[in-house]
């Protein structure tokens, strides 16, 4: 199974206004191409966290511990900065803040900036929307960790086989693996622009 198929049919067109609005962004499709760059680039990090041992075992644990996927259940009050109940449960389920540091470490902000060229979105809303995205990523993958009963192997193959299977398809998942390969360093940003967002709005831009 690709982790981005259970992603993009949780990004409806509700979903893709309610996270505009929430940025204070202008245009949805900036949005959606945002989107795309931002799932592309956290699934290809924790793929290359899990390939070694001991990133796959943090990362089993972390979802084991927080992330059962019951944040899917109300997207629209997460996005929307409403208390849900799944964040009086358990804040750490939606500390997009947090989930972040473990998934980019240093390179978030050389992230943010390559996903920024991408989408047009500015630095800022990219880094908003990431924040925001990033339970949603967590929940996705722990919910696929309980209905398939993976354990920490099964979860690298997923990560990685997703990884492979987008690259393949979409021109943003090798332009992301070769930034995470390079440490993050930003020296492949230029090569952004030969992208450009039409590429990438199509993932979670459908129309309706």
């Amino acid at each position: 199974m690709d982790i981005m198929d259970l992603l993009q049919g949780q990004i409806s067109e509700g979903v893709l206004d309610q996270l505009t609005q929430q940025i204070g962004a202008s245009d949805k499709k900036q949005t959606a191409a945002a989107t795309a760059g931002i799932m592309n680039t956290l699934v290809g990090a924790l793929a290359k966290n899990a390939s070694k041992p001991e990133g796959a075992a943090a990362l089993n644990n972390a979802l084991e511990r927080d992330h059962d996927g019951s944040v899917l259940t109300d997207l629209m009050g997460m996005f929307s900065n409403k208390t849900t109940q799944v964040e009086q449960e358990n804040p750490r389920a939606v500390n997009g803040t947090g989930i972040l540091k473990h998934i980019l470490g240093d390179r978030q902000g050389n992230a943010i900036d390559m996903v920024s060229k991408l989408s047009g979105l500015d630095s800022g809303k990219t880094g908003n929307l990431m924040t925001m995205l990033a339970p949603m990523l967590m929940g996705a993958l722990g919910q696929t960790k309980r209905q398939q009963g993976l354990d920490v192997g099964g979860l690298a193959n997923l990560l990685t086989g997703t990884v492979t299977q987008q690259k393949q398809q979409n021109p943003t998942m090798g332009l992301v693996t070769r930034f995470l390969d390079s440490d993050g360093d930003g020296s492949i940003v230029d090569d952004v622009a030969n992208i450009g967002m039409k590429m990438l709005g199509g993932l979670f831009g459908r129309k309706k």
